[in-house]
């Protein structure tokens, strides 16, 4: 199974490489490629959860959702993609101490996870912290340059610092 490691490792690699190329259209394959890479597991059951956790947040069933993840945050703590659901499950329910805490260890277990650091973005955005969620959104630019919400989020603080904002 190591040698089955390698190589998708070494292909989300050459993913991100692509997605940070400011240049070009290949970023919007790069970027399919990395969301559908991260939502494997490699436990079909796991899997499973992962896809009715997001299903009962998309339906807006906010504490059913929060029940799949938190099951699958138990059963497979090492799944990035987990904690990143279960942080915008706990967002969309109010709760952003867990939200945050669960995007903190999504970042431990892939730092480059864009989408996590644009969701904490938004989260300390939405609670004041303008400075670190400038920090946030910044990051994950230099990650993923072509996410659209970053930008105009990056754009409205830097015109709030500056008094510009409309």
């Amino acid at each position: 199974m190591d040698s089955g490691q390698a190589q998708p490792h070494t292909q989300l690699d050459e993913a991100f490489a692509q997605l940070a190329n400011p240049d070009g259209e290949g970023w919007r394959i790069a970027e399919a490629d990395i969301l559908r890479e991260w939502s494997k597991s490699g436990s079909a059951s796991m899997d499973l959860l992962l896809k009715r956790g997001e299903e009962a947040l998309d339906q807006g069933e906010i504490e059913l959702a929060i029940g799949h993840l938190t099951a699958l945050t138990d059963h497979a703590p090492d799944f990035a993609a987990g904690w990143q659901a279960r942080a915008a499950a706990y967002a969309a329910a109010g709760k952003f101490g867990p939200a945050i805490g669960d995007l903190g260890r999504a970042l431990q277990l892939e730092p480059r996870h864009f989408v996590a650091l644009t969701q904490l973005g938004a989260m300390l955005e939405e609670a004041g912290d303008s400075d670190r969620a400038l920090a946030a959104y910044r990051q994950s630019l230099k990650i993923h340059p072509h996410q659209q919400e970053a930008i105009d989020a990056v754009q409205r603080l830097e015109d709030q610092r500056q008094g510009t904002d409309i």
